[in-house]
């Protein structure tokens, strides 16, 4: 799946999406910071976390990243298969982004098997707004 120029400048300039997943049929949605690379949304999270138990059961998960204005709403929507990166290369590379990018993660930083990346490969999008 491809990402308009338009979607990828959108993706690239926020940092807080909504993450839905599932457990027992039962939606679960909270607000999370991430990051956008390459057509994959990456997200920080802890093992004692609904959505990180939920998607140990169930990698499908939605995500909403928008900007609610009267008249003028942009949004980006996509489902996407999860995966989880507790340690190595990946997860070294993707803690300096995160720890680059965002101040509450150099005030709290872990280690490898501290907590987890989700990595969501998007299957579906849509988006409006973005013209």
């Amino acid at each position: 799946m491809r990402f308009s120029q338009k979607e990828i400048e959108f993706l690239n300039k926020m940092e807080e999406c909504r993450v839905a997943t599932s457990h027992d049929n039962i939606p679960h949605v909270k607000p999370v910071s991430y990051l956008y690379e390459d057509g994959v949304i990456f997200i920080a999270t802890d093992y004692d976390t609904r959505m990180y138990k939920n998607l140990l059961n169930n990698p499908n998960a939605a995500i909403s990243i928008d900007i609610y204005k009267d008249k003028a709403h942009k949004a980006v929507c996509m489902q996407g298969k999860v995966t989880i990166i507790e340690n190595g290369k990946e997860f070294s590379k993707l803690y300096k982004k995160f720890y680059d990018r965002f101040e509450w993660v150099r005030n709290q930083p872990w280690d490898e098997n501290e907590a987890p990346f989700i990595k969501i490969i998007p299957f579906r999008k849509s988006s409006w707004g973005l013209e």
